[in-house]
């Protein structure tokens, strides 16, 4: 990649693009140029701010294509998952606030419908993006408006059901939507399931597919025998190309292109443009395509920190503190030794949830399900029905995704399986799609699950044994990243089911009863109120002797938690209150009713007023008259 300097790189084609009117004006001959300085502009972004790499190298020539050929934001434009959309957004009108991406009140790292009208859908969980382009397509034709509506969605992502049915249901509709499956042959964990196998195989299909043109040209004035010919093809291609799958979801299939050829990406698009009806494109992309490190390793580059693109990413000088997955994955492996009937099941996960080390050692006992959250819980709930203990590993965002199969299939028959939660609470960079805000909540409601809080990264290792011991479903729920470092022990010692403990003990007359990682925070906040501190431990079941213990002893509580409030652990506490007949002040922390915005999460923390300074002042606020001598400091 050529540029003048290594921190200012000379774009001076991308410079005249501040839209995609501006790109239409340009030549053919000048889109690869383009693309080239794209590639550049994006790796040094991104090497600057951090976020997703690999994917968006590989959709730089498609996005550029994408603006050239079609009318945008008239042509609507879904992007599936959406972490490959940087290079749509460096196109429109977005190129010079790169620097913000991530960052609190900067350019959110997916698509949203707020921050451009090129963005027409939101989106950051996988496989909606066939439905809402369908939709699109649909209101398109009841508004008599001649538009064209273009999901673009990658392997991984088809392998959901969702794709599946939105497939089923836009082959019969008659209306103008393009699929374009954005095939690079990765997703973020190594691709599962047979489609993803038989998807693989299309690269023979190269040849095929042009020998399949000329026959149709030779053969179209003579009908009888194009049908007889089109029958004995079916016949003898059977399942070695994807052509015949989606076609029998009545879509016409176009493909496999080459991803990267500008040239045949601009013409094939073209031709399309003036098809009718349910299109379907197959590209072929590479992830981390035009930068030679993400090339050969693309998991690394997915979603990196800041680098030196010269230089590549580097081992931190400084060990790194143990985060909550790593204590999740190494009690994975301490406890499917000690005990045979443990299973891990990963919805395509598995660098994420920490589960690569217990892959290596348990083969047989390892299931990645591919990106699909309801089969996972589901497969869970058929392997706990025939005496095995299953772990999910799901980040909690993506558990929303199962929620009937939670219920009806695992909770409903009672089955006892371990749902590990990571990335509870707020995820900082990745915004409100990815927040775990809302598990307490939804879970509480459910009967026949617990759910454990742990502060530390030791309780947490702790609690996950407790929860595997149970004869029912438990959810451990854990935030990303590192907590308090509290050193963890290498025992497979559970802690008392349901109980919490004192943790501080103050003489204010005000206790904080915290849930989770915060407890932290509470302790310092309580040792300048000099308040009472519980670790509650269990949102579910509540440890109501230890709460009422506590009004016994104290004029006012504070309930602490890193999820939303409505519906959270300090409603069960207010239920549990009433249900004793307890009348006692509550004050209630936690995640206010609104979606919170990406950026650095110790930031967002403490605008929720969840540090210990916010939870210093909102008791002080509240219960300044309780704290005496302390209310005037």
């Amino acid at each position: 990649m050529h540029q003048n300097h290594p921190n200012h790189p000379n774009y001076p084609l991308l410079h005249t693009v501040n839209d995609p009117a501006d790109l239409r004006k340009l030549s053919p001959e000048n889109l690869q140029t383009l693309a080239d300085e794209l590639r550049s502009y994006l790796l040094h972004s991104v090497a600057k701010t951090g976020g997703h790499l690999s994917s968006n190298l590989g959709t730089v020539e498609l996005s550029v294509a994408l603006h050239y050929v079609f009318n945008t934001p008239h042509d609507r434009i879904v992007w599936d998952v959406g972490h490959q959309t940087y290079p749509h957004k460096i196109l429109t009108g977005r190129r010079d606030r790169m620097s913000t991406l991530r960052q609190l009140g900067g350019l959110s790292g997916f698509p949203r419908r707020d921050e451009s009208e090129y963005d027409t859908f939101g989106t950051g969980h996988s496989s909606t993006s066939i439905s809402a382009a369908l939709g699109m397509a649909h209101a398109a034709k009841l508004q008599g408006i001649e538009r064209h509506s273009i999901a673009v969605i990658g392997d991984g992502s088809m392998t959901a059901g969702m794709a599946f049915e939105a497939l089923n249901n836009g082959g019969v509709s008659n209306c103008n939507v393009l699929v374009i499956l954005n095939d690079n042959d990765m997703s973020i964990s190594p691709p599962v399931g047979a489609l993803n196998r038989y998807l693989a195989k299309l690269m023979s299909g190269k040849f095929y597919t042009a020998a399949k043109n000329a026959g149709k040209n030779v053969l179209k004035n003579a009908p009888p025998l194009f049908e007889l010919a089109k029958r004995l093809e079916e016949q003898a291609k059977g399942m070695v190309v994807p052509a015949t799958l989606f076609e029998k979801f009545g879509f016409n299939y176009i493909g496999p292109i080459d991803g990267h050829d500008l040239e045949s990406l601009v013409s094939t698009l073209e031709n399309i443009k003036h098809l009718k009806g349910p299109q379907f494109l197959h590209v072929v992309t590479k992830k981390g395509q035009g930068y030679k490190l993400a090339e050969v390793d693309p998991i690394s580059y997915h979603g990196p920190g800041k680098f030196d693109p010269h230089i590549g990413l580097q081992a931190p000088t400084t060990p790194a503190k143990t985060t909550f997955t790593q204590v999740f994955g190494q009690w994975l492996c301490d406890m499917a030794e000690q005990d045979g009937r443990l299973v891990g099941i990963t919805p395509a996960m598995r660098e994420g949830s920490g589960m690569v080390e217990f892959e290596r050692r348990f083969p047989d006992r390892y299931f990645d399900v591919g990106i699909a959250e309801q089969h996972s819980v589901t497969f869970a709930a058929g392997l706990a029905a025939e005496g095995l203990k299953p772990v999910v590993a799901i980040y909690s965002t993506f558990l929303q995704r199962a929620y009937d199969q939670l219920i009806h299939d695992v909770t409903l028959q009672n089955l006892p399986v371990v749902f590990a939660l990571d990335r509870a609470g707020l995820v900082g960079a990745d915004g409100a799609t990815h927040a775990g805000a809302y598990d307490i909540a939804f879970l509480r409601c459910i009967p026949n699950i617990s759910i454990a809080c742990p502060a530390d990264e030791n309780e947490c290792r702790q609690l996950l044994t407790t929860a595997f011991e149970q004869d029912h479903s438990v959810a451990v729920r854990y935030p990303r990243g590192a907590g308090a470092g509290v050193p963890v022990e290498k025992t497979l010692e559970s802690l008392p089911f349901g109980k919490g403990e004192i943790s501080r003990l103050g003489k204010s007359g005000i206790a904080i009863l915290a849930f989770g990682p915060l407890l932290y925070a509470a302790l310092q906040a309580a040792a300048v109120l000099d308040a009472t501190v519980v670790n509650m431990r269990w949102a579910k079941p509540l440890d109501t002797e230890l709460l009422l213990q506590e009004v016994c002893s104290h004029r006012a509580l504070v309930t602490l938690e890193d999820s939303c409030l409505m519906g959270g652990a300090g409603s069960a506490v207010l239920e549990a209150l009433n249900a004793a007949g307890v009348n006692l002040p509550v004050l209630q922390l936690g995640l206010k009713d609104e979606f919170i915005e990406h950026g650095d999460p110790a930031r967002l923390m403490a605008l929720q007023g969840l540090d210990a300074a916010g939870i210093e002042a909102a008791i002080r606020e509240r219960f300044g008259v309780f704290l005496g001598h302390h209310a005037a400091e």
